[in-house]
């Protein structure tokens, strides 16, 4: 007889707010860079805006954009941003900015970032994006 409080853990995933806050900023991300718009262009044209935490994190990527966009691309090998899927570049530049920027464990960090990318891209994304960070992870901490 199992208990019925236990959860399974895609449900503890699923139900993680700093997962959830991670996959809106994804979102976010990769919206502004299908559309072409700054950040606080697309988050003023929302009907409802994310809450703060997202907000912010997103605003301190767009902010801190060029310097990650060149150590994501020094740590691509053979891999420019333009011909990664936006959706890596969403997921890299959000664990590239936690990784200089908060005192999150690397080990937390990567993992989440690979979870996104092999649910949200292609089935090599979450390779590839454990090896940029990797590299990342070693200049930043």
């Amino acid at each position: 007889m199992t208990d019925s409080n236990s959860s399974t853990e895609p449900e503890k995933i699923f139900s993680d707010p700093r997962r959830l806050g991670r996959e809106a900023v994804v979102g976010l991300l990769y919206e502004a860079d299908i559309k072409k718009l700054p950040i606080k262009t697309l988050l003023e044209q929302l009907p409802i805006p994310p809450d703060e935490h997202v907000q912010n994190l997103v605003l301190g990527i767009e902010q801190d954009s060029e310097n990650l966009d060149a150590d994501i691309s020094s740590a691509s090998i053979e891999w420019t941003l333009e011909r990664m899927p936006s959706i890596d570049r969403a997921v890299l530049r959000l664990a590239a900015y936690e990784l200089k920027h908060s005192d999150i464990p690397v080990a937390v960090i990567l993992n989440e970032a690979i979870e996104i990318a092999k649910s949200y891209s292609t089935a090599e994304s979450g390779k590839f994006v454990n090896g940029v960070l990797s590299t990342l992870a070693k200049k930043y901490r």
